[in-house]
């Protein structure tokens, strides 16, 4: 069957996903902090957002192609980073580098995704950023900068937004543990996703590649311990000002929710900012990013590049950003529904998906450009 009819929307393919997925690696995917207020307040946020046709405009042809940073995009639709990759799907990494060079837009690679950077760099092909998980180690940053560098990554993105650990009252009780425990539980749950098993058998079992020049690799609880050890927890605005000096292109701070911080991060040389909260994962009480969209919007509009994510889930909800101020859009948890429910190709399919329904609304509102989707009356329910 036609995927884009057994699959027209990201909820059809997270409604498959499931039922590929196993539970644990789901518990991870989908679950947001503690009570989960935040996870679900993006989602809700977003459905708040009322945009305002004008009609009368006769025949249009919507462009949502998009330039940032100099370089040219499809669409205001990137891929956002994602940890821990592999264990939701085997190949995870390749697959979404993949998508974002065939389908033009950006693809973020996380530190701690289960790819090696040296080898998803060149798969991206030019529209591979990276997000950078701060090492505490300022040797290993360095090192880590430039490996990510010579693989061809254009632009840095520092997480601001994982200060500690968070709790994740589902990714306890699904007993989430780096290393996996190979339990009876366990090993049920694998064997009811027959396809995600004979995936993890191809691709081998999950591991940081990308930090394992740093520490012992074979051990993937020495991996873990290295990662709660060393990275992050440090980052102030003398640390983010170093990188910015130190990356030969655009360096972003990802997890803004405040004005200030904002505008303080161009102050120390980012070239923009991503609203977001972690998707809901880190800090419950935190704001759902649309709303904080558009005071920083105001800020920091002309001086720097605004990006949104957590929330993320159609082409409408990329409107509402877009018409928000957003410079561009990223979604992590709809492009990981697309690989669990279609396997390698799934990324693709979400980014045509989105664009495809982007385009959609853009005619229904009347705009021909992302610039006329900005200049509409925008409410709230």
């Amino acid at each position: 069957m036609d995927p884009a009819v057994r699959f027209p929307s990201v909820a059809h393919l997270q409604e498959h996903a499931h039922k590929r997925i196993p539970h644990f690696a789901w518990e991870y995917l989908d679950s947001g902090e503690m009570a989960e207020a935040a996870r679900n307040n993006n989602i809700d946020a977003l459905q708040q957002i009322t945009l305002t046709p004008r009609f009368m405009k006769g025949l249009i042809a919507p462009d949502v192609s998009t330039e940032l940073f100099g370089h040219a995009y499809s669409a205001p639709i990137g891929i956002a980073p994602i940890g821990l990759t592999g264990l939701i799907w085997p190949g995870a990494d390749h697959a979404l580098a993949r998508c974002g060079a065939s389908a033009n837009i950006p693809y973020v690679a996380s530190t701690v995704s289960t790819g090696l950077a040296e080898e998803i760099g060149p798969v991206a092909d030019g529209y591979g950023w990276f997000q950078l998980y701060p090492p505490r180690d300022t040797a290993q940053r360095d090192d880590l900068l430039q490996r990510v560098a010579d693989a061809g990554f254009t632009t840095i993105v520092v997480t601001a937004d994982v200060p500690a650990p968070s709790r994740r009252a589902r990714q306890t009780r699904a007993r989430i543990a780096i290393p996996p425990r190979i339990t009876p539980k366990l090993i049920a749950q694998t064997l009811r996703r027959p396809a995600w098993a004979l995936g993890t058998l191809r691709h081998g079992l999950p591991r940081f590649k990308t930090l394992g020049k740093y520490h012992d690799e074979s051990s993937m609880r020495a991996s873990a311990g290295f990662v709660g050890a060393s990275l992050g927890g440090t980052l102030d605005w003398k640390y983010f000002q170093e990188v910015c000096e130190q990356w030969d292109g655009p360096v972003i701070l990802k997890g803004v929710l405040h004005p200030d911080d904002a505008e303080m991060a161009i102050d120390h040389g980012g070239a923009g900012v991503v609203v977001s909260n972690h998707g809901g994962r880190q800090l419950d009480s935190a704001p759902a990013p649309i709303t904080a969209l558009p005071a920083i919007v105001a800020r920091i509009s002309g001086r720097g590049a605004v990006m949104f994510d957590s929330g993320i889930r159609s082409g409408l909800d990329v409107a509402r950003a877009i018409a928000l101020g957003a410079d561009m859009t990223f979604s992590g948890r709809s492009f990981m529904l697309g690989l669990g429910a279609m396997g390698a190709a799934g990324p693709e399919h979400v980014a045509a998906l989105l664009r495809r329904e982007l385009v959609t609304v853009m005619h229904q509102l009347g705009c021909e450009t992302l610039s006329e989707l900005r200049e509409l009356e925008v409410g709230r329910r």
